[in-house]
């Protein structure tokens, strides 16, 4: 069976794969890898590199110049201009958060407003163990009402701005319903399958075949895997027609051990892109796949 007329490619293009680049994260810092990118001109030239290596999407936490997360809007702003002097790739925005208010969140998208925007799709629990230590390294509940859900959906609306929905588990997938009904979200839909967080569903190959499953037939997805779980969901995934997200934000390494950076991983997802018969969606390209021309 060819990518082509397989089930789960859904709304994906079967001959393209859209690589999106996860730059920064919220919680990783240069303690643990060298080659996380702070400030707005790291964060761009990070871009521009992933950009010339496959990626057509930047996955963007705006950072302070020392590494602490901030939802500040001439921030975001600077990381926009910046990415956007340097190359054409499509800026999402993470508006997640444990600690800033919806407001906070709501001003950038406003007044930015970037290409895409994650929009978390349900509350949970959300941490990661350390078996060797036996402890928690983090530990948190990432809150997501359905009030703020409409409030984010109906401002990138607003703005002009295409919704990633970010969905952690399987009932995350089913809150899209209501926001269908009352006309907050039209189709086609964007998904982001993150896989492997603890709190939200295991990184396993059958719990991603069953994720893609409950996807509207016409929906576009990703996976998002965690840590190691990164390349075999990955080089599942575009076996399966899906698209991919990489990049320091969820997973340091290469398959080989390698501590990486951002271009060389994009560089890694391209490579496993071509093996399985396809290429590498450019911006534009994945403008056209997503809806959003």
């Amino acid at each position: 069976m060819t990518i082509e007329n397989q089930a789960s490619t859904k709304g994906n293009d079967p001959d393209k794969a859209i690589i999106s680049a996860a730059l920064t994260g919220a919680l990783t810092t240069r303690d643990q890898c060298e080659a996380i990118p702070y400030t707005p001109e790291e964060i761009a030239e990070d871009a521009a590199a992933a950009r010339e290596n496959g990626a057509a999407i930047a996955h963007i936490h705006a950072r302070t110049d020392d590494g602490e997360q901030t939802f500040d809007t001439d921030t975001y702003q600077e990381i926009y201009d910046e990415v956007r002097d340097r190359t054409d790739i499509l800026i999402n925005f993470s508006t997640g958060a444990m600690d800033a208010t919806v407001e906070e969140r709501l001003e950038y998208l406003r007044e930015v407003q970037p290409d895409i925007a994650a929009l978390n799709m349900g509350s949970m629990n959300y941490a990661k163990y350390s078996e060797s230590r036996e402890d928690f390294v983090f530990n948190m509940v990432f809150e997501n009402s359905f009030d703020d859900i409409q409030t984010f959906v109906q401002t990138m609306n607003e703005a002009g701005i295409k919704p990633e929905l970010e969905c952690f588990d399987t009932g995350h997938i089913g809150n899209t319903r209501p926001l269908l009904k009352s006309g907050d979200l039209d189709h086609p839909l964007q998904f982001s399958l993150i896989m492997g967080v603890l709190g939200g569903i295991p990184a396993t190959i059958d719990n991603l075949a069953n994720q893609v499953r409950e996807l509207p037939e016409n929906a576009n997805w990703q996976v998002i895997g965690i840590s190691e779980d990164q390349w075999p969901l990955a080089s599942a995934a575009l076996s399966m027609g899906g698209n991919v997200r990489v990049g320091l934000e969820d997973n340091f390494y290469l398959p080989n051990g390698e501590m990486s950076t951002n271009p060389e991983l994009v560089g890694k997802a391209a490579e496993m892109t071509r093996n399985v018969g396809r290429e590498p969606a450019t911006p534009d390209e994945a403008r056209e796949i997503l809806g959003m021309v």
